[in-house]
């Protein structure tokens, strides 16, 4: 399994579908991934069922659930048909047991592209539960026209660009890094502690993300206050001495007392948001390598990440071949993400037919309807007014 891989077990695994809330046993299944070892699991929704059943909420964060993966397209209820009425209630009901959210905005060209800046907004408004914004250009499934396919398609430079203008550049595309940056930090940890840390080596190409934090009505980038790539190679540089040295436990000692005097000099407090002791976070992150110590530094700040997923009209095999996000099949199989979904009649519909019943057997054997599990949105008028005042007052907030 996953867990029993070497020299690191798999410590995070996102639970998806479909819809997992349309599960009977899905808090189970929560369960289960927790007492398997998993210390991050995120759960994937569109956060329909969570605006309404609190119970299950709260379950879902007992079982252990880290974070919520919810759906989220838009500010508006064209933009944003699928769950719009419903998420404003899924968030509050998520704050009332302080399970985490990272809002996942599918970005279309020329749909909702001219909303990212306020989906941004959104997040900063309500940063006391809200961990991230995901941004996941559209990957185009099906054949499509090469006119359609070139108003729908956006990359991530062109998300970036369209970031900057939608946030009066108080976010530009300066102060994003490619996942791979992190690798640098991953090896430090790793060096520091003596033990192996995974390392997100991924293609650059594949994503991208920075850290904000908010002041005010003002958004700060990690960026602005921080001189990253300085950070970055003093890390490469105590890392090679940890790597070199003799004595280890005291190249250590030596080294932790270097990160704490000498990285405070590319941190410039005067620039970093009120409220925030930047430095210690920064340097309790680093020394203390753990989960827990990265979140307590995550959760201090809003991180922004796009991952443009691949479909077949720009497939790389260099990218797959470098790919750190997998489906784990039921026959052990660990399939790259983009493989599973380009080559979807390989891989998605194989797992499909072999694992799933039809529904008429399905509704025999349970002795319910599929019907009955239909989601009918029941919202009146009143309480639509009330929640379009709502976003356009949390949107207000941060203008």
């Amino acid at each position: 399994t996953a867990r029993n891989q070497k020299p690191i077990p798999v410590n995070a695994v996102q639970i998806t579908g479909g819809e997992p809330t349309v599960r009977d046993d899905i808090v189970d299944i929560v369960r289960i991934a927790r007492e398997e070892g998993y210390e991050h699991i995120q759960f994937n929704t569109n956060g329909i069922r969570f605006s309404y059943d609190f119970e299950l909420v709260k379950e879902i964060k007992e079982a252990g659930a880290n974070v919520v993966y919810m759906s989220f397209d838009g500010v508006t209820s064209k933009t944003n048909p699928k769950n719009y009425w419903e998420i404003l209630d899924a968030i509050d009901n998520c704050r009332k047991v302080g399970l985490g959210i990272v809002l996942v905005p599918t970005v279309i060209g020329g749909y909702n592209d001219h909303e990212v800046g306020d989906m941004i907004r959104f997040a900063a408004a309500n940063i006391d539960i809200v961990r991230s914004v995901n941004f996941q250009p559209i990957s185009i499934v099906g054949r499509v026209p090469r006119k359609e396919r070139m108003k729908m398609r956006i990359t991530i430079p062109d998300l970036l660009e369209k970031i900057a203008e939608q946030t009066d550049n108080q976010i530009t595309p300066e102060d994003w890094f490619t996942v791979p940056a992190s690798a640098v930090v991953s090896k430090f940890i790793s060096a520091l502690k003596g033990e192996p840390k995974y390392t997100l080596s991924n293609h650059f190409a594949c994503g991208i993300g920075t850290y904000v934090f908010r002041d005010g009505k003002k958004l700060i980038p990690f960026t602005r206050f921080m001189d990253i790539e300085d950070i970055l190679n003093e890390l490469e540089k105590y890392t090679r001495e940890l790597q070199e040295a003799k004595i280890k436990l005291i190249k250590k000692a030596n080294i932790i007392l270097k990160v704490i005097r000498n990285l405070g000099k590319y941190i410039h407090e005067e620039k970093a948001p009120k409220g925030i002791n930047v430095r210690k976070a920064i340097i309790a992150a680093l020394t203390g390598g753990s989960y827990d110590s990265l979140r307590a530094f995550h959760h201090q700040s809003l991180f922004l990440g796009s991952m443009h997923f691949m479909d077949t009209y720009n497939y790389d095999v260099a990218r797959v071949v470098r790919c750190n996000i997998h489906y784990g099949l039921p026959d052990g199989r660990v399939i790259p993400f983009c493989t599973f979904n380009v080559l979807s009649d390989m891989y998605r519909e194989e797992g499909q037919k072999a694992f799933s019943i039809p529904a008429e057997e399905w509704e025999k054997k349970t002795g319910r309807k599929l019907k009955e599990d239909k989601y009918h949105r029941k919202i009146s008028k009143e309480k639509r007014k009330r929640i379009e005042e709502r976003y356009k007052k949390i949107l207000n907030e941060m203008k």
